[in-house]
C-alpha cells in the first residue's frame, strides 16, 4: 500500500478513540463561554492547565515504559506492576492535596474555592490510573473497547455539563421547585464542570474494572525499577512539553498588570485569562489534526525506517503535513467570522491572537515530523534538551511580554517556543539523520499562505458576504498553487527513489 495512504488511514482509525472524545470536550467551550462570565472561564482555563501538567507528572512516563517492556516480556505482569505503581502514587497525591489544601489554596489564590482544587486532584489521580488501563487495551489490540469506553465517559461528562449548567439553569429560573432539578445548587456554577468530569472519570474506572479482575495483580520490584529508569527521561520530556503548553495559563495571573481605574483586579486578570483561553480553543482544528497525526505517525515512522525509500517518505510526509496545516490556518483565519461563534461574544475581543496560536501549533506539528532523527537513532536525550530549551523560552517570553502586552504576550510566547524548537531540531537533525526535505516548496507554500492571509487583512472588506466570497476565492487560489506545484509529483511514493 502507498505509505502516505496507509498513514492517512491509520490517522483516521486512531481518531475514533482519541479525537472524537476530545472533539466532544471542545464542544463544551461554546456552552462555557456563553453561560459563564469571563473571570469564571478564566478559573476553568487555569485549573485545567494544572490538571494537564500534573497528569503528566503522575503518569511519569509509565505509559510508554509499559509499551516498551510489554513488548520484551510478559504484558500482564508489566501491566500489573505499572498499575500498582500508578495507583499508589495517585492515591498519595490525592491525600497530600487534601491534607495540605489550606496552603495550596492560598498559593494558588483560591482560598474560597478549595473544593475545585480537591475535585481537580481526584480527577488527575483517577485519570492517571485509567491511562495505564487504556494503554493495556491498545497493547492488546482492542481498539473497539478502547474507543467505546472513551466515547461513553466523555459523553457522560458532556451530558452532565449540559444538564447542570444549561438545562438546570433554565429550569431553575422558570421554576425553582421543579422536580427535575436533581442535585442542583445554583451557587455551585463552575463547580459542576469539575463534578461532571469527576463522575465521568469514576465511570471509566468501573468500565475498565473487568480487565483488572482477569489478571493476577502482582508487583515485580525488579521490573518496576527497570520501568522507572526507562520512564524518567520521558517524564522530563513530558513535563517540558506541558510547560510549553500550559505554563502561560498557570503563571498569567502572577505576571499580568492591571490598568489604572480597575476596581476588582483579580476579576479583571481572570477575565483576561478567560479571553485568552477561549480564543486559544479556536485553534481546535489544528490541534485535533496534529493530535490525530501524532497518534498514527510514530508507529508509522518506525515501521518505515527499514524501507529503502524511508527518507523520501519522511520528506513527503512533511511536505503534505505542512500543506494541510496551512489549509487549516487559512480556513480558520479567513472564515474567522464564522468560527468566532464557537465562543461567546464576550470573548471576541481576543480574536486577533488566533493566527498566532494557529501558526505556533503548526510549528509544533512540524517539530514532531522532524523528531524522527533522534527517535530512530535512540538518542531521545536530544529531544529532552530541545523540549527544555522550549520551556525556557516559553517562561522567559511570558515574563518579558505578559506584563506589558497581556495575553498577546502569552500567544507570542507559544509562537517563539515552537518556532525555536522547530529550527533547532531541523539543524540538529541534519547532522544525525539528514533528510532532504523539500524546503523550497515548503517555504514557498508558507509564503503563499501568509500572502493570502495578509491580503485578506489588507482588503478588510466590510460587507460580510462579500468578504467571505473573496476569502473563498483566495483559498481556492492557494489550493490551485499547491495543485500545480504538486502535479508533477503525484505518483505512488513507493516508486520514488531515495
Amino acid at each position: 500500500m502507498n505509505p502516505l495512504k496507509q498513514l492517512a488511514g491509520q490517522t483516521a482509525i486512531y481518531g475514533l478513540g482519541t479525537i472524537v472524545p476530545r472533539l466532544l470536550n471542545y464542544l463544551l467551550v461554546p456552552l462555557y463561554t456563553r453561560l459563564f462570565l469571563g473571570d469564571e472561564y478564566g478559573v476553568i482555563t487555569e485549573l485545567y492547565a494544572y490538571i494537564a501538567f500534573f497528569f503528566v507528572l503522575l503518569l511519569y512516563g509509565m505509559e510508554t515504559s509499559f509499551f516498551r517492556h510489554a513488548e520484551k516480556g510478559n504484558p500482564k505482569k508489566v501491566f500489573s506492576t505499572s498499575l500498582i505503581s500508578i495507583f499508589f502514587t495517585s492515591l498519595l497525591f490525592i491525600i497530600l492535596v487534601i491534607v495540605f489544601i489550606d496552603p495550596i489554596s492560598v498559593l494558588m489564590k483560591y482560598p474560597q474555592s478549595q473544593d475545585l482544587i480537591i475535585y481537580s486532584a481526584i480527577i488527575i489521580g483517577i485519570d492517571a490510573f485509567t491511562a495505564i488501563q487504556f494503554a493495556y487495551l491498545r497493547q492488546q489490540n482492542k481498539p473497539i473497547r478502547f474507543s467505546l469506553i472513551r466515547i461513553i465517559t466523555v459523553s457522560i461528562n458532556v451530558g452532565l455539563n449540559l444538564y447542570f449548567i444549561w438545562i438546570c439553569d433554565i429550569l431553575y429560573k422558570s421554576n425553582p421547585d421543579s422536580s427535575f432539578l436533581f442535585f442542583y445548587n445554583p451557587e455551585i456554577r463552575i463547580g459542576y464542570v469539575f463534578i461532571s468530569n469527576l463522575v465521568a472519570s469514576i465511570v471509566a474506572v468501573i468500565l475498565l474494572l473487568p480487565q483488572i479482575l482477569k489478571i493476577k495483580i502482582v508487583l515485580d520490584p525488579d521490573l518496576l525499577k527497570r520501568m522507572l529508569v526507562y520512564a524518567f527521561p520521558l517524564l522530563i520530556v513530558g513535563l517540558a512539553g506541558m510547560i510549553n503548553e500550559v505554563s502561560d495559563k498557570i503563571i498569567f495571573k502572577y505576571l499580568a498588570k492591571v490598568p489604572e481605574g480597575i476596581v476588582d483586579a483579580d476579576k479583571y486578570i481572570m477575565g483576561q485569562l478567560g479571553i485568552y483561553g477561549a480564543n486559544y480553543k479556536l485553534a481546535v482544528l489544528m490541534t485535533l489534526f496534529i493530535q490525530m497525526f501524532r497518534y498514527a505517525a510514530e508507529p508509522f515512522f518506525f515501521s518505515q525506517a527499514k524501507e529503502n525509500n524511508a527518507k523520501q517518505v519522511y520528506a513527503d510526509v512533511m511536505k503534505y503535513f505542512v500543506i494541510f496545516g496551512l489549509l487549516i490556518f487559512l480556513a480558520v483565519t479567513l472564515y474567522i467570522d464564522i468560527f468566532k461563534y464557537f465562543i461567546g461574544p464576550e470573548f471576541w475581543e481576543g480574536l486577533f491572537i488566533v493566527p498566532i496560536v494557529l501558526l505556533a501549533n503548526l510549528f509544533l506539528g512540524i517539530f514532531f515530523n522532524l523528531s524522527v532523527w533522534y527517535k530512530l537513532n535512540d538518542i531521545t536525550k536530544y529531544g529532552a534538551i530541545i523540549a527544555l530549551v522550549g520551556s525556557g523560552i516559553t517562561i522567559l517570553m511570558n515574563i518579558l511580554l505578559v506584563p506589558k502586552y497581556g495575553y498577546l504576550g502569552a500567544a507570542w510566547g507559544h509562537f517563539a517556543c515552537y518556532l525555536s524548537m522547530m529550527i533547532i531540531s531541523y539543524f540538529w537533525g541534519r547532522k544525525h539523520y539528514p533528510v532532504k526535505y523539500d524546503l523550497n516548496k515548503i517555504l514557498f507554500y508558507i509564503a503563499v499562505a501568509l500572502i493570502v492571509f495578509g491580503l485578506s487583512r489588507i482588503l478588510n472588506i466590510q460587507e460580510l458576504s462579500l468578504r467571505l466570497l473573496v476569502n473563498s476565492i483566495m483559498i481556492v487560489l492557494f489550493l490551485s498553487v499547491v495543485y500545480f506545484g504538486e502535479k508533477p509529483d503525484l505518483k505512488p511514493i513507493s516508486k520514488k527513489k531515495q
